[in-house]
């Protein structure tokens, strides 16, 4: 499987590359092998000494964007010459003013002159294709477009400066290196030569088995700090989980009452602290009843649990009694870190009477609220990244899945005597699964699928 890309059109391409809408600036970004000639066509240089199709690359020039002789606006040029240009091929990104008018004049124009408007992420696939980029660090572009948070962006970054294909690259290489020598043990079947160390093989083996777990490992992490550390607030109702809610979030997002029961399903935004983000869910009350709504509230409450990484139980000033212990308990034997909070504080009448870990508030006056958003950042700092490879993607992780399963036949295959020839169909297949990756391997519906996610201009 060879990447011919056969849907990757040699021809120009055209795009707004900022967000819609009216703003004071706007930029259409062009690419394409004929971009510069015909762009001079339409643009007149304020200055009649610039000629675009004379000037060097990585330079400006100010003019007309014309239709004939009337001119669409004032306009700044930048000029990118192949193949130092994002897409490695010649490119242009008219900067004009940020009326939709305006923008879409120029798209007909360029339209009307043999340069159709680009497909969402086509810009990058021509990147891609031209090898400015591979699989994995593409598709770090979209992540680090989409990225909500100082981590996540932290993670993009890293992928897109090529720190994560590196890493698969030596697995790969290293991969090659090995498959050529039992290839060559083939060819020399009849003699019986060995010219793979067995006892080095296995040790290369499970050194590249620690290395491929550790990514698995790693997706879990990378996939909550990606989209969000999920946070749930659970108790008893009426302990004021809705208000505790509202004040994190610094809006009325759900209804406060005396009445028990009010929250009937779960209600969920993002909070962003410190450039760390929390997706924050407030779950009905955890108690027995008759009310059919109020039980499937219950329900979806017990799977947000499940997903929640991080638990805020919160008790009124009555306190946690023994049904609220044991499950903060069975919480942290499922690994959930469980921040202890006491509400409506400002009604006990032995403060002292709590453990040192459990938090005193009153979400009503506002009264220690502030310490709920530190320990959430603690639990961040206990996670804060190093310098190991993060996987976030989906898709790689059920390519290393599959790579994991290669190796462990490889090794079964040896430790059976299973003929070499046999061997080496896993061995090739774990080539091909850490090839499609970074993209040295790949089809036109997984390339389509990818960078259909993207958004136009990019």
């Amino acid at each position: 499987m060879n990447n011919d890309f056969s849907f990757y059109k040699k021809d120009n391409i055209a795009a707004i590359a900022t967000g819609g809408g009216i703003s004071a600036i706007a930029i259409i970004r062009c690419s394409g092998d004929s971009i510069f000639p015909i762009i001079s066509k339409l643009f007149k240089p304020a200055n009649s000494a610039n000629n675009i199709l004379l000037m060097s690359g990585y330079s400006e020039v100010y003019g007309y964007m014309m239709d004939g002789y009337n001119k669409i606006d004032d306009v700044i040029l930048s000029l990118f010459h192949e193949p130092k240009s994002y897409t490695g091929e010649n490119s242009i990104e008219i900067s004009c003013h940020g009326s939709i008018y305006i923008q879409q004049k120029i798209m007909e124009l360029l339209q009307k002159n043999n340069i159709r408007p680009a497909e969402p992420g086509e810009f990058t696939m021509r990147a891609f294709a031209r090898g400015k980029l591979d699989l994995s660090q593409a598709e770090a572009v979209n992540d680090l477009i989409d990225s909500k948070s100082e981590i996540s962006h932290l993670i993009a970054m890293r992928q897109l400066k090529g720190n994560y294909s590196d890493n698969i690259k030596i697995l790969r290489n290293n991969f090659i290196d090995f498959a050529s020598l039992l290839e060559l043990e083939l060819d020399f079947a009849e003699e019986e030569v060995e010219f793979a160390d067995r006892k080095k093989f296995f040790e290369f083996i499970e050194t590249i088995k620690k290395e491929i777990t550790k990514l698995i490992d790693s997706y879990r992490l990378g996939k909550v700090l990606k989209s969000g550390i999920p946070v749930a607030i659970i108790g008893k109702p009426n302990v004021g989980k809705s208000t505790i809610l509202n004040l994190l979030l610094e809006d009325d997002k759900a209804i406060v009452s005396d009445i028990p029961g009010t929250t009937r399903d779960f209600i969920e935004d993002t909070l962003l602290i410190s450039g760390n983000l929390f997706r924050i869910i407030d779950t009905a009350g955890l108690r027995k009843s008759n009310d059919i709504i109020e039980n499937l509230g219950i329900e979806k409450t017990l799977s947000k649990i499940k997903e929640a990484s991080i638990i805020l139980y919160i008790v009124d000033e009555q306190g946690f009694k023994q049904e609220d212990l044991n499950r903060i308990i069975d919480f942290k034997k499922d690994g959930k870190t469980v921040i202890e909070i006491v509400n409506k504080s400002d009604l006990l009448k032995n403060p002292n009477s709590f453990e040192s870990n459990q938090i005193l508030i009153s979400a009503k006056n506002k009264i220690n609220t502030n310490k709920i958003l530190d320990q959430l950042l603690k639990y961040v700092e206990h996670f804060r990244i190093n310098d190991n490879t993060i996987v976030s993607s989906a898709r790689h992780i059920d390519i290393l899945k599959k790579t994991l399963v290669d190796i462990q036949n490889i090794k079964k295959g040896f430790e059976n005597n299973i003929p070499i020839d046999l061997i080496s169909i896993d061995v090739r297949e774990a080539l091909t699964h850490l090839s499609e990756i970074t993209g040295q391997i790949t089809t036109d519906d997984l390339l389509g699928s990818i960078f259909g996610k993207f958004c136009i201009g990019k």
